[in-house]
């Protein structure tokens, strides 16, 4: 049998949903070297529906450099990086060759980006050694229902090979850059009389260092800041019987502030300038891209980026959502945003807001951001917390659900009025102000609560200008200028967006992987780097400040992007970062035992501080 269709997914999830839209009559559940197979037939044809579990293959490089030796380091700049299967995938490499000897239509139906298309060429070079005459197409589909992946089946295409050689490209670069430089910094704080304990390294990543070198540079910032007393004047004035809090902006100097309180509570009034409300429409987000999902989860859910691009890529597997990794922000013309509304109200708790909408015309905001390849994230089926936690045991895959549900109605909604109020009193050149804020009009922020400014407000339609405010009081307050605060995970999504430091699909993992490594912390969703992170950093500033600087990614990715729109070849970019990384190296190599004798002195005393640090972290708050 070799004129049948192997289908082939990125997770076991998709490839059994593919089976069971495409089968014309039962599936039937087989184990091919462990990994599960659904078999159907389609038009009297058999196919074959088999899920991958992410990359078949990694580079690395040819084992004599397994053991770390200081004087091979600069010779991984030379070496090229082999292309081999994870060991963890080989079950499935042996799978899909076993399964193309006797299916050889191959469609390639993983995820829709650039990381799937790699993955794509993964499994063509397996099969191809197994089948050469095997025939190769691709599905595209941006969700995991059954219109589109029907679809996606009635429309295939070729594969793109450019997309696979900057993913390629890329993963040969970050290895050799981090097993390079990664070699450097263990092997010489080992030098140096560091005891790192196990199989403990000091990493360095091409995009987690820059990472963590944002959340330091922030850090240090605060740590360093120098608070500046100032001084206001608040009064307290009558409005009705109602009293009114009025302040001055800051004052520097305490006789000045003092000397208008005093004045205040003589004149026993302030004369209003200004009592007037001013509306303002805020308007509603823009459609969700992955690195918004991610930063809007931290902020309003408290779920970090990592864990909450882990739902929705499960919440899309389950056709719940469509494909979460996108950078569009615009619908496309072809997406049926009226069906999705319609769909959600089926769901209690979107149903009548669904409705409101269907009755009326609306016109969705836009960004100014699309992919190509994939819509903003939106929910495509109608579902409750119950329809959710029953297929994922877990109230989070459901709070992530609502989050892109309520988000998606509320970019087809109005904008919200609010009135910004203030109230501005003098006595002489003192100016007293109050402000407040009355919410008009909830527009989107009906169904979307988690923008919802707090009321505060103020009596304007008593207080007219030109009348006068009983004093009832007035104080000097003392006050300091304030330090930054740390970085939140969504102000740091921000800045690597920002830097092009990593993709919309790795962004969270190297956050993740600093906090694995030690090098910073999440508390109160602030990233606090730990004294080693700090370490690393300083000794990579001082000495090879390329290789913290966010700029240094920014420039590779923008090199690397060349390659996937097929204007230079893979070898050239290649080559050329390499070289630059190489002259890097030489530049700090001379400082080798220097920078590990720094490095063995902060681990040494890092246990003792980490132990001051948690103590603090008991009583102080950030």
């Amino acid at each position: 049998m070799n004129s049948g269709y192997l289908v082939i997914a990125e997770k076991n999830s998709v490839a059994k949903s593919i089976a069971y839209y495409l089968a014309e009559s039962k599936v039937a559940t087989k184990s091919t070297y462990g990994v599960p197979t659904y078999w159907f037939t389609r038009e009297g044809v058999t196919w074959v529906s088999v899920g991958l579990r992410g990359h078949l293959m990694e580079f690395d490089f040819d084992k004599k450099y397994n053991i770390w030796v200081s004087s091979k380091i600069s010779e991984l700049f030379r070496e090229e990086p082999m292309l081999i299967i994870k060991p963890d995938s080989v079950k499935y490499a042996k799978a899909i060759a076993y399964l193309s000897r006797r299916l050889s239509n191959v469609i390639l139906a993983l995820d829709s980006d650039v990381e799937g298309e790699a993955i794509a060429f993964e499994a063509m070079m397996i099969i191809n050694n197994a089948n050469p005459a095997a025939r190769f197409s691709r599905a595209l589909f941006s969700a995991v229902t059954k219109s589109d992946i029907i679809n996606a089946f009635n429309n295939l295409v070729s594969p793109n090979p450019n997309y696979a050689k900057k993913v390629f490209t890329r993963m040969k670069l970050d290895l050799k850059l981090g097993a390079a430089f990664t070699r450097f910094l263990t092997l010489s704080a080992k030098d140096g009389g560091a005891e790192l304990q196990g199989k403990r390294v000091l990493s360095y990543g091409p995009c987690q260092t820059p990472v963590l070198g944002l959340v330091v540079k922030r850090a240090l910032e605060r740590e360093n800041f120098k608070p500046t007393p100032y001084y206001i004047v608040e009064a307290t004035v009558d409005v009705d019987g109602e009293e009114l809090k009025l302040s001055t902006d800051r004052i520097d100097d305490l006789d000045k502030a003092t000397q208008i309180r005093d004045a205040v509570i003589r004149a026993g009034f302030l004369h209003v300038v200004e009592s007037i409300g001013e509306k303002t429409r805020v308007s509603p987000p823009k459609p969700l891209e992955t690195i918004e999902l991610e930063r809007r989860a931290s902020r309003f859910l408290n779920i970090r980026a990592k864990n909450a691009l882990d739902i929705a890529e499960d919440l899309y597997r389950y056709g719940f959502i469509s494909y979460p990794r996108t950078e569009t922000n615009i619908y496309p013309r072809t997406l049926n945003l009226s069906k999705i509304v319609k769909e959600l109200t089926r769901v209690k708790d979107y149903e009548a807001y669904a409705n409101s909408l269907l009755a009326g015309e609306f016109t969705p905001t836009s960004g100014g951001s699309t992919d190509n390849a994939h819509p903003p994230i939106h929910p495509t089926r109608g579902a409750n917390a119950w329809d959710v936690t029953r297929v994922f045991g877990k109230e989070s895959h459901w709070r992530i659900y609502d989050l892109i549900a309520r988000h998606f109605l509320a970019t087809l909604s109005k904008p919200a009025i609010i009135e910004r109020q203030r109230i501005i009193a003098k006595l002489d050149d003192a100016e007293f102000k109050a402000t407040g804020l009355v919410i008009l009009s909830k527009g989107y922020l009906e169904i979307y609560p988690f923008e919802t400014p707090r009321e505060n407000p103020l009596p304007i339609s008593k207080v007219k200008a030109g009348s006068k405010l009983r004093v009832l009081g007035a104080e000097v307050i003392k006050k300091k200028t304030q330090p930054p605060p740390y970085l939140s995970e969504a102000e740091l999504l921000r800045l690597m967006k920002q830097y092009g430091i990593g993709t919309d699909a790795t962004m969270q993992d190297h956050i993740h992987t600093n906090i694995e490594r030690k090098y910073f912390t999440i508390i109160k969703k602030q990233c606090v780097p730990t004294q080693l992170g700090k370490a690393v950093v300083s000794i990579l500033d001082e000495n090879a400040n390329e290789l913290v600087d966010p700029l240094f990614r920014s420039k590779m990715e923008s090199k690397l992007a060349t390659i996937g729109e097929g204007k230079t070849e893979p070898t050239v970019i290649d080559e050329e970062i390499t070289k630059e990384a190489s002259g890097i190296y030489e530049k700090i190599q001379p400082r080798y035992m220097d920078i590990g004798s720094k490095l063995a002195t902060i681990l040494r005393g890092k246990s003792r501080e980490n132990g001051a640090n948690e103590r603090g972290r008991k009583t102080t708050k950030y």
